[in-house]
């Protein structure tokens, strides 16, 4: 039985103590439940040993939240142009009070957690996350069958469980998951760009994509920056990457002389690492302040309070909880959906939604794997999506290179560019009319279909130039820089200029684009048809995958913008 005993619980925005006082029955514990069935540790990581029983861990429990399909449908009419109710967003209260986690789901997790003395935890505004820090030892008696261990990568160290863990049937049904058991960080997407543009570097040839000629190829003017005082734009970094002040300052100072711009970012969410700057933080953050100029800027960096915080989920929970946020967010970031449990990625997007309806716009790189390839074993192989790129819920932005190395020419497939099927999330309505369309039209040429997922998500949404950049790293200027990581803070500032004049003339942010995008169909992109992507290396497709094609495709989307164009597209009520 639950005394009756407040348990303090501390607000992240504001960081004040209250008390909750808990009203609880008694729970009769009646079975378990286990959660992720498969626990695979990538061979990339070292196992050092199993954690001290006394050792502090920080687990985030995600509670079960109320109306999640009122919320669906709520973020479907404010982002549909067709809907009496497009534009109409949210506040954070409002999205609170809608999806808050019920009385009785907030009771039995407490209840829960102060059974086991476990009263150091954080809340957030919507009441749905509870952030907990107890030891290893308590941890495992909450969590039966968790066995918490140290792994290291490079200088990274994490803490997570190496098995299984389950709770108890009465408590299962008010969580979606527990945060900081599973999940090892992935490689960055940066590293795999950098070793697929070594292999087609041209020294001498080709002069590399510099602000200039961005602005070139999509047709932005010098006067195309922002001036609007209530906008902002946000680029997010994980995995231990941090962007250095100075870097930023000297990119500028080299690319940024033909065009207004700012040379600082103006608010950084998260602590900043004292170690030398990362070449995927550099990328965002030069780039987007590049494309998206004299807009007001914010890094979001998630290296992770405790070893067993997990970056991405820390930044989805400050989300979360902040009333002020950016209009535009761009992330370079993704795990396969394989390794990933249901469970997780549909709160993922429940989150997504909840950033949405706020007007908030989120783009995801598509990957730099093009199709993915997973080994089914006895000689069977099939593609590989990306989460978070595959969510319905996020605008996905895939890759292009220039056809002609030597000028600023039209666009082909980037071969690196992610692209493909969801297998875990059915197809959104807004797209279904332009990938059938897709699939009719190349059907002769389609990778077997057991390679992929017809029925699923279908991404990336749109494309950008994602190859032979320049970056500014430890004040080093570096040519050849590949990968989404580029084409997705590039359309993340055009969308922040478009949202700048949106503002001005008193019409609310973009918010979610999707439905939008795909009502224009193709309209004020550039179509790219020439191209595929790579797959997996076998004899049934030989390393191709997707190939692009007229109007929308599962390389490129739609096309790259034609900025002017969709400025005047966009600004339309």
């Amino acid at each position: 039985m639950c005394a009756f005993i407040p348990l303090s619980f501390v607000s992240f925005s504001t960081r004040l103590t209250f008390s909750i006082p808990l009203l609880f029955s008694s729970l009769v514990w009646s079975g378990y439940l286990e959660y992720n069935q498969d626990v695979l540790i990538p061979e990339d990581w070292k196992h050092v040993g199993r954690v001290d029983p006394t050792e502090k861990l920080e687990l985030t429990f995600a509670l079960k939240q109320q109306n999640v399909d009122l919320l669906e449908e709520t973020l479907r009419r404010v982002s549909d142009p067709d809907s009496a109710q497009y534009g109409k967003q949210l506040t954070l209260e409002e999205v609170s009070s809608l999806v808050r986690p019920s009385e009785l789901t907030q009771k039995v997790v407490r209840c829960w957690l102060q059974s086991h003395g476990i009263t150091d935890c954080l809340t957030v505004h919507t009441r749905d996350f509870l952030q907990c820090t107890m030891t290893a030892e308590v941890a495992e008696t909450l969590l039966p069958g968790s066995k918490f261990q140290r792994y290291t990568r490079d200088s990274q160290s994490v803490v997570r469980s190496s098995a299984p863990y389950s709770v108890h049937d009465d408590v299962h049904q008010h969580l979606d998951f527990v945060g900081g058991l599973h999940r090892l960080p992935p490689k960055g997407q940066q590293e795999l760009s950098k070793a697929s543009s070594n292999r087609r570097q041209k020294p001498g040839v080709h002069l590399g994509v510099t602000p200039a000629i961005l602005r070139a190829r999509y047709n932005l003017s010098t006067t195309d920056v922002g001036t609007a005082q209530n906008n902002s734009q946000a680029v997010a970094q994980f995995l231990e990457q941090y962007y250095s002040p100075a870097d930023l300052a000297e990119f500028m100072s080299m690319f940024g002389r033909s065009f207004q711009h700012h040379s600082q970012v103006d608010r950084v969410v998260g602590t900043q690492g004292t170690g030398k700057a990362g070449m995927e933080a550099s990328l965002d953050v030069e780039y987007i302040m590049s494309t998206g100029a004299n807009i007001s800027t914010w890094v979001f960096t998630n290296p992770g309070r405790h070893e067993s915080q997990e970056p991405f989920l820390q930044w989805m929970v400050l989300l979360s909880n902040m009333s002020d946020l950016p209009w535009v967010h761009t992330i370079s970031y993704g795990d396969d959906e394989d390794s990933l449990s249901t469970a997780y990625m549909m709160r993922i997007n429940t989150e997504f939604m909840k950033a949405g309806v706020r007007g908030i716009s989120l783009l995801f790189a598509s990957g730099d794997s093009g199709a993915g390839c997973k080994h089914l074993g006895k000689g069977q192989n099939s593609f590989r999506p990306s989460f978070p790129a595959s969510s319905p819920f996020v605008t996905t932005v895939g890759g292009t290179s220039f056809k002609n190395p030597y000028k600023v020419t039209y666009e082909v497939t980037d071969y690196i560019s992610g692209g493909g099927f969801s297998n875990v999330f059915k197809m959104p309505d807004y797209q279904t009319s332009a990938v059938d369309a897709y699939l009719k039209t190349v059907a002769a040429t389609l990778p077997p279909q057991s390679y992929y997922n017809t029925s699923g998500r279908a991404y990336p949404d749109m494309a950008a130039l994602s190859d032979n950049y320049w970056v500014v790293i430890n004040r080093v200027p570096v040519p050849w820089v590949s990968g989404t990581s580029a084409s997705t803070p590039v359309v993340g500032g055009m969308l922040s200029l478009i949202n700048d004049q949106r503002l001005l003339k008193g019409l609310p942010a973009l918010g979610f684009l999707n439905p939008r995008l795909y009502k224009l169909k193709g309209q004020a992109l550039f179509d790219v048809t020439e191209g595929c992507h790579l797959s997996c290396l076998d004899e049934k497709v030989q390393g191709k995958g997707f190939c692009a094609a007229p109007s929308w495709d599962p390389v490129t989307g739609w096309g790259t913008p034609n900025y002017p164009e969709l400025l005047a597209t966009l600004l339309a009520e």
